[in-house]
């Protein structure tokens, strides 16, 4: 694009190595549930709580934690958030207990609910307005290299020397980005305080309600069969410890071409867009325990479920910052990273319960329903918008 500069350039790659790291921090646990249940001699649902109290506390945190720093200027934010996102790796690699690991993720998550509050509206803020949604492309892009790369690797590190090192890993990278962006991102001012006073007026906002809605019926019914796809693979398709790591890399290699599709196809084409990928989504879900003893297949279906989940993720964002006004998008972002999270640990929460009281093998099915309830509630969303006009 010509309107980009270095001086864009350079900050945004910045916090697109923030994503990235961000995001691995978060899905790692995915990646070496099976370690962390047989380090601390419990079980795989057990060990998944991990994922489901970070994701609660980032839903109960993001919102009254973005109210509290609103007024602070965002440059330097960031990096104060990242540095405590750093303290609290350290301690998730020194921890000897589960206990000890519990508390120290519920510190990451801190962090992690500011961040996902303020990268985006800081992403688009430091671009010229048509590069915005390029913007919002790389931040997106980054949670798929965490997929790609971030997951797979630190999957490879814990398996090699230990699930600890993977977390001091991420604690040493995220150190280094936050010098990074000290030096090259510039200042982005608040853009004014808001109130829990506020909050009303927010939430009397139909389309960003419903948004949140749809998200949290997506988000759930993605991560109860996400959540467990490692132990599915190994237990379900009987793939090897390499072919896991493989299939999670083509997870984040489609999660790419999702993110491209999001920018040639969406400002066009909105609401089919969304259909389009969350009929996919709920597809790949749905088939995922029929392929289960088909490997390629089952890999080819994990593919298209990264493409459409990406291209979703990027895509609510947009939504939710169109829809939201210029004082409140940071509160807003907050509000949807909560609800995100509340679908991410209710959905992790929910596959546990399958895996627990049914049976792994169905995860798949159970959170395609979810997702299909989604679909309905979209279309639901553009039949009255489109026809009824509300």
């Amino acid at each position: 694009m010509r309107e980009m500069k270095l001086k864009h350039w350079l900050p945004l790659i910045g916090l697109t190595l923030s994503a990235f790291i961000f995001n691995t921090s978060e899905f790692i646990p995915i990646g070496l549930l099976s370690d962390i249940a047989r380090d601390f001699s419990t079980t795989e649902a057990h060990a998944g709580m991990l994922i489901s109290v970070y994701a609660w506390f980032v839903t109960i945190l993001s919102m009254p934690l973005m109210i509290f720093v609103s007024k602070i200027e965002l440059r330097k934010l960031m990096i104060i958030v990242t540095f405590v996102f750093v303290i609290f790796q350290l301690t998730s690699a020194i921890s000897q207990s589960y206990a000890m690991l519990m508390i120290s993720r519920i510190g990451v998550a801190c962090s992690h609910a500011v961040f996902w509050s303020i990268v985006s509206p800081i992403a688009v803020r430091i671009v010229p307005e048509k590069a915005r949604p390029l913007a919002l492309m790389m931040i997106a892009t980054g949670t798929s290299i965490a997929i790609i790369l971030g997951l797979p690797l630190g999957r490879i590190i814990g398996l090699t020397i230990g699930w600890r090192m993977t977390f001091l890993c991420i604690g040493i990278f995220a150190a280094s980005i936050a010098i990074y962006l000290g030096f090259c991102l510039p200042k982005v001012p608040s853009r004014g305080g808001f109130s829990f006073r506020q909050l009303p007026q927010l939430l009397r906002n139909k389309p960003l309600v419903r948004l949140y809605i749809f998200t949290l019926l997506v988000v759930t019914g993605y991560y109860t069969g996400y959540s467990y796809i490692e132990p599915f693979m190994g237990q379900v398709a009987h793939l090897s410890e390499n072919m896991i790591t493989t299939t999670l890399m083509v997870f984040g290699i489609m999660g790419i071409i999702g993110s491209f599709a999001y920018s040639r196809f969406y400002p066009k084409r909105t609401y089919l867009f969304m259909c389009v990928a969350i009929l996919i989504i709920t597809t790949c879900l749905s088939s995922l325990g029929l392929a289960a003893s088909i490997p390629v297949l089952a890999m080819a279906i994990c593919g298209f479920w990264g493409m459409a989940v990406n291209g979703f993720n990027v895509a609510m964002q947009q939504e939710v910052i169109d829809n939201s006004s210029t004082e409140a998008t940071a509160v807003a972002m907050s509000i949807y990273s909560g609800i995100y999270n509340l679908g991410i640990g209710s959905g992790t929460f929910l596959g546990g319960a399958v895996c627990t009281y049914l049976s792994i093998s169905h995860i798949g099915y159970i959170g395609g329903t979810i997702v299909f309830a989604g679909l309905l509630f979209w279309l639901i969303k553009v039949i009255r918008s489109r026809i009824i006009g509300i």
